[in-house]
């Protein structure tokens, strides 16, 4: 005689598929949410910084001397793993050599040195914090770098009328995603203090995901066929400061001699 346990078999079978579903179930986080603004809107407003070595070098780079050798360790270059994603940046072969020029000659031709507006992306991850100011109507970002500003536009203007230092933003919503489609920016700025440059085609889309209460991952594809042969893209976490406020760094006026020093009848004692 044959005994069949077929019908309880499958019931423990099923039993034991329900119990596995909820221990994995309940070892898979749900997906932050951020909070709501008063368009229903993830809400972005705090301050932010980036916490990498991305001003010095956006690629991966070791340490080395500085710009000033007299100032030491002071102004070594700090070593970072790089934020390109995808190899080394794509540059056409007289883009590589102008890059190498600017490196060479980055004490007197990087923008940041002489308090120049950043550009974008160097203002997101230039070693300062900066501020997103978000409402129902208008996103809007203040950054603590030379008093640099963006108004995001929520409706699309058209062609920027002119090329300037930070161009213009025009920012959409992609779910938990602001997307920032950033245009008419002049060639005068570069990505970082190793000299990688951009000319005025440059063409950045940005993306801000807030991924927990006190991150937001930033993501930005540069798009630039007078400089690189294909677009490439950065990543990084920006991190919510509690313990800080937007201070001033309105530089112009610690630049003046390095600027303007050259011109001097009599030049400063030093």
């Amino acid at each position: 005689m044959h005994i069949r346990f077929r019908a309880p078999a499958l019931a423990v079978a099923g039993a034991l598929a329900v119990v596995f579903g909820v221990i994995v179930s309940a070892g898979q986080a749900a997906p932050y949410r951020a909070p709501r603004g008063p368009d229903g809107k993830p809400n972005l407003n705090g301050i932010w910084q980036a916490l990498n070595e991305a001003d010095w070098d956006i690629e991966g780079h070791s340490a080395g001397p500085g710009r000033v050798m007299a100032l030491g360790a002071e102004d070594a270059v700090i070593p970072g793993l790089g934020v390109v994603e995808g190899g080394p940046l794509p540059y056409l072969p007289a883009a590589a050599a102008k890059k190498k020029a600017n490196f060479e000659k980055r004490l007197t031709l990087d923008p940041e040195i002489k308090c120049y507006l950043p550009g974008v992306p160097r203002a997101t991850y230039l070693p300062y914090p900066f501020q997103i100011l978000q409402n129902a109507s208008r996103i809007f970002f203040a950054y603590e770098y030379a008093g640099a500003v963006r108004d995001i536009l929520l409706k699309d203007p058209g062609p920027a009328p002119v090329d300037s230092w930070m161009g213009q933003s025009v920012g959409h919503w992609e779910g938990e995603t602001l997307v920032v489609d950033v245009t008419g920016m002049n060639d005068q700025t570069w990505f970082d203090r190793a000299g990688n440059f951009h000319s005025d085609a440059v063409h950045v889309v940005e993306r801000y995901t807030r991924t927990s209460a006190d991150v937001i991952t930033y993501e930005a594809v540069i798009e630039d066929p007078k400089v690189f042969t294909r677009p490439w893209k950065i990543r990084m976490p920006l991190y919510r400061r509690q313990d800080t406020q937007i201070l001033d760094f309105k530089c112009p006026e610690f630049v003046e001699e390095l600027l303007y020093g050259p011109l001097r009848k009599k030049p400063l004692a030093r």
